[in-house]
């Protein structure tokens, strides 16, 4: 192969490979946009259709805790051993910094080796940081449709 085709054959896969990106993107745009099931849910109802995820995907000891004054820690459940606090949130929008904290106060206030935070919505990029710095994870809507068995999530 001479060198010319070389050339056009690395531009050819490269511009195959931003074609990629950019139907990628376009598709994550347009399923964040779409309503699901769970945006129509009030708080404690999202508690509990998170809580009915985790129990279906391997979780044990899966308690909801009571509304107001839990600390922190909407969930609390176990799996392989391991314990979790779980934050909560049914948004519109994204899910930003406090929600992280909330998380992290729950891990502590209930004992708990990890925290996490779900919801049905995207995470800014300062909850991205908090989570990182305090030792949150973070499990947005796609994660979520992941753990109902939906292919598209």
């Amino acid at each position: 192969m001479n060198e010319e085709a070389i050339i056009i054959l690395c531009l050819v896969i490269a511009a195959s490979t931003i074609a990629v990106f950019i139907c990628a993107g376009v598709v994550r745009r347009r399923r964040r946009n779409e309503n699901a099931p769970m945006d129509d849910l009030e708080g404690h109802e999202f508690e509990y259709y998170c809580a009915e995820l985790l129990r279906n995907n391997g979780f044990g000891y899966v308690q909801v805790t009571k509304g107001s004054g839990d600390f922190g820690a909407d969930i609390l459940a176990r799996k392989e051993d391991v314990t979790y606090a779980v934050q909560c949130k049914c948004y519109s929008g994204s899910c930003g910094v406090a929600a992280v904290q909330e998380a992290a106060a729950g891990r502590e206030f209930y004992g708990r080796m990890v925290g996490v935070v779900m919801t049905n919505r995207y995470f800014t990029s300062g909850a991205e940081t908090a989570a990182e710095k305090l030792r949150v994870i973070l499990w947005d809507r796609d994660k979520l449709q992941m753990l109902e068995g939906r292919q598209d999530g």
